[in-house]
């Protein structure tokens, strides 16, 4: 099933001002639109009035002096309307016939009262006035066209139609930018935060006027001093034991190694226990060792060299020196693949992945050297043992981390860490996958070119 992913919230108080702003608009557009229909309409309605009973008037008197007929035939019936007069046993029509009005409306005139009714004939809205004239007992009706009326108010509701939409895109457009302005101090934050985690610890936000931000702003830094402190304490920490400890377990060695000269005095029990002796000594310095490189690492004391390298020249080396020098070397490039880089870096990361192979995994079953599209240099390090599970693969690379099926073996749990530092202090990167041929393979990617910065640290990437 897939998932949709969420607007960004500021998309999402665009959209809710756009929401607003719009109904906010048809809401104004059916009230304006409603009282001007009203008020158009009545409007029409009174002129009408007038001007039906003016007509009547003319022909009330033209009655009286025996001009009916010349009178109604002059009257001044406005375009696209028409006017029927009715008498006892005399009719006079123009165009139009007296049933063309309601029935209603024609028996309201002939009870002797007058009244409006508005009709539709012949697909053409009207409104038709009726007007009892006493003195004859006679009928008069006029139709107005409500035509005129009609597309003045489909213009109206049109140009308030219109501005509804405007008035919701300015509605988006504030909402937006009004968010994007609020959101504008976590941005900073946000960006802040990234830079701490990538490794810039001395990263801060800047002060600001504002006096609910500044309390942010001075929160965020506090918290930054802190994690700063503590990290740096634990870097010290970390590499002032390392030192101290060098000296006992120097003469640890030394001491274990005379009774290993002398070990065919000791009785079986004893030889055993040497051994164990020696085997957790040289553990216990090779982790010092460790410890004390990515303590270097981090402080950035180990300064880089940077050359050209024939990469696969220099992997065959290193397999050769290497405790599995039979595993198979693959180079999948036609030519000599040629990359800018620091020697001894490289070194380390391609023998740790090596050694991790052959600690944790039976061995190093193939190492691959590729070349990406965009000229990185990938180094794939494929083993024997059952995979690191997919819940690990984000921390592997981090200190005294093991997978689960490597927690009871032998190791300092710190091969992989150096294998991600010396990767990102040459602009590169490592991560974990599956190996088609069962098993875990290590990938590490570094440039082919010289890196922006020697130290520049990279994301570690997850399978």
């Amino acid at each position: 099933m897939i998932r949709l992913r969420s607007p960004r919230l500021a998309s999402r108080v665009a959209a809710f001002f756009g929401i607003i702003g719009l109904l906010a608009g048809l809401g104004l557009t059916t009230a304006a639109y409603s009282v001007a229909r009203q008020s158009l309409v009545d409007q029409r309605i009174a002129t009408s009035r007038a001007t039906a009973f003016d007509h009547a008037l003319e022909l009330r008197n033209a009655f009286e002096q025996g001009t009916i007929s010349e009178t109604f035939q002059s009257l001044d019936i406005e375009e696209g309307g028409f006017a029927v007069l009715t008498r006892p046993a005399l009719t006079f029509l123009l165009q139009f016939p007296e049933t063309a009005f309601p029935t209603s409306l024609r028996d309201a005139v002939a009870d002797g009262k007058s009244g409006q009714q508005r009709f539709e004939y012949e697909g053409e809205n009207y409104i038709g006035i009726g007007v009892h004239i006493e003195a004859n007992n006679s009928g008069y009706f006029e139709a107005f066209p409500l035509n005129a009326t009609e597309r003045t108010l489909a213009i109206l509701v049109t140009a308030l139609l219109v501005g509804s939409l405007l008035a919701a895109l300015l509605a988006v457009f504030f909402g937006f930018s009004t968010s994007r302005g609020l959101l504008r101090p976590l941005t900073r934050v946000a960006a802040t935060a990234s830079d701490i985690a990538g490794g810039s610890l001395d990263a801060r936000l800047e002060p600001t006027d504002d006096p609910e931000l500044t309390r942010l702003v001075t929160a965020f830094n506090n918290m930054a001093d802190a994690v700063q402190s503590r990290i740096e304490r634990e870097e010290r920490f970390a590499s002032e034991v390392s030192h101290e400890l060098r000296s006992p377990i120097t003469a640890m060695t030394a001491a274990a190694e005379v009774l290993a000269a002398r070990r065919e005095e000791l009785s079986e029990r004893s030889q055993q226990a040497l051994d164990l002796l020696i085997a957790q000594v040289r553990r216990f310095d090779a982790m010092v060792i460790d410890l004390l490189e990515l303590s270097r690492l981090e402080a950035g004391a180990i300064d880089g060299h940077l050359e050209e390298v024939d990469i696969g020249d220099l992997s065959h080396r290193i397999l050769a020196r290497s405790s599995t020098p039979a595993t198979p070397l693959t180079i999948k490039s036609s030519e000599p693949i040629i990359a800018v880089t620091d020697r001894v870096r490289y070194e380390r990361i391609l023998s740790n992945l090596i050694e991790n192979a052959y600690v944790h995994a039976k061995g190093a079953t193939e190492v691959i050297i590729d070349t990406q599209r965009l000229g990185d240099v990938v180094i794939m390090v494929d083993d024997a043992g059952s995979g690191v599970d997919p819940a690990d693969r984000s921390r592997i690379f981090e200190r005294f981390t093991r997978g689960g099926t490597a927690r009871h073996r032998e190791g300092t749990g710190l091969g992989l860490a150096l294998v991600a530092e010396h990767a990102s202090a040459l602009g590169g990167w490592a991560y974990v996958d599956d190996s088609p041929a069962g098993g875990a393979r290590f990938v590490v990617v570094l440039p082919k070119t010289e890196p922006t910065l020697l130290n520049h640290d990279m994301p570690m990437e997850t399978a």
